[in-house]
């Protein structure tokens, strides 16, 4: 991929897409709020907008003209049957912008295009039995030129950018990944992000897999509709991210809702430390389940979203385990949280969700929650693609959505 042009960059000043970082003040806080509420609600008429945010109508109308010129907006058909005026509802406009979404998994990297309302528009896939910084480097590198010479040129000038999602030191478990330490630790000394930003025209971020699985639920699946959600995610590793007040909240060090490190309800043995959950609810255990009983796991990398139900006494056996543990670490995080609602997804199809989230409530039933305020467990809507979505959505958090204000401090 060639390096970034004199001429790119100033296509790239011009296409509005640095609104994000370079405006500030109560006008840029305006439209993000404008935006974000048009982006829960589907679609909004000023009135509504301007009730909403406590804006006077002539504000609202002035934010809602220059987001329409700008390409973000589309004005709907009147609608009739009220008194006064018909009302004309906004919806964002699906061209609006685009980003790129890179996941690197421990078993697989994904690639994503999205548009603005988070419909995937080109995405590539790629496994390997554990990642490697150069591969990863021309994957998103080849990747990235491949999708780009066949947008048209209008999309290819509202690039909001490349978001990165990967777990945070992924040479910190070597042993679980089953991959060589010289390899591993090849990532300690590799900023992904960097290297990336050189050789792109466009803002690349990066944040924590899970953090960005739970953006994509909270701005393209049922995440809106909840004020506060603890969110659960089953990859190779479960992990998890958090929302309050409708917002994400990262925590202190990116680091919040990290569930994977939560101690597992399982005594210590033989003097060993007790297990984390991540030992016992991740993917890679059932792989490692699958390999004992002499079955070939590749279908859960492969396939995360169509693993068939043929996995035999591997699968029923993981899935008993990680309900059961799960419903543990999930009241500990309550009595923490308080949230009102647990939101459970995965790297799986959705007959393992749906199973994986009767045996927890079933366990969630054992379970002594004295002093508990009620929650309920629900189920994700984005499943195997939740963190490459994720990614993509960085770019449009950071440029777009008030949740800047909490993921992108300096």
């Amino acid at each position: 991929m060639a390096s970034r042009t004199e001429g790119e960059d100033k296509a790239v000043r011009a296409s509005g897409f640095t609104r994000g970082t370079n405006q500030t003040g109560v006008r840029l806080y305006n439209e993000r709020l404008v935006l974000s509420l048009i982006r829960r609600h589907k679609s909004l008429p000023k009135a509504d907008i301007a009730r909403m945010t406590g804006l006077s109508p002539q504000t609202i109308s002035i934010i809602a003209n220059q987001l329409e010129a700008d390409g973000l907006l589309l004005k709907g058909n009147p609608q009739r049957g009220r008194i006064g005026q018909p009302s004309v509802p906004y919806s964002l406009n699906p061209e609006g912008a685009f980003a790129f979404g890179l996941k690197i998994g421990r078993r697989s990297v994904d690639l994503y295009l999205i548009n603005f309302t988070g419909e995937i528009i080109k995405l590539l896939h790629k496994t390997y039995p554990y990642p490697r910084p150069e591969s990863i480097m021309a994957f998103a590198r080849e990747g990235i030129d491949q999708m780009m010479a066949d947008l048209p040129p209008e999309w290819a000038r509202r690039m909001a950018g490349v978001g990165i999602a990967a777990p945070y030191e992924m040479w910190t478990w070597p042993e679980e990944i089953g991959a060589p330490r010289g390899d591993i630790d090849a990532w300690r000394t590799v900023d992904i992000r960097a290297e990336l930003a050189q050789v792109l025209p466009w803002p690349v971020y990066f944040h924590n897999d899970i953090t960005a699985a739970c953006a994509a639920e909270l701005i393209f699946g049922r995440g809106s509709d909840f004020l506060d959600y603890l969110y659960v995610y089953i990859g190779s590793f479960i992990g998890g991210g958090l929302v309050l007040n409708g917002h994400l909240f990262p925590g202190r060090t990116q680091n919040a809702g990290a569930l994977g490190s939560m101690p597992a309800p399982a005594a210590p043995s033989g003097g060993r430390r007790i297990p984390q959950l991540m030992n016992v609810a991740s993917i890679y255990v059932l792989e490692r389940k699958l390999i004992a009983q002499g079955r070939n796991p590749e279908v859960l990398w492969l396939s995360p979203d169509d693993w068939g139900d043929d996995l035999g006494p591997a699968l029923d056996e993981w899935i008993s385990e990680v309900g059961e543990s799960l419903a543990i670490s999930i009241v500990a995080a309550v009595a923490v949280i308080d949230v009102e609602t647990v939101i459970i997804d995965g790297a799986f199809p959705d007959f393992v969700r749906k199973a994986i989230i009767g045996r927890t409530r079933e366990a969630l039933e054992r379970v002594n929650q004295q002093g508990l305020s009620p929650f309920r467990v629900e189920e994700g809507t984005i499943g195997n693609a939740a963190r490459a979505l994720g990614g993509a959505s960085i770019p449009l958090l950071a440029n777009f959505t008030q949740d800047r204000e909490v993921l992108f401090k300096d």
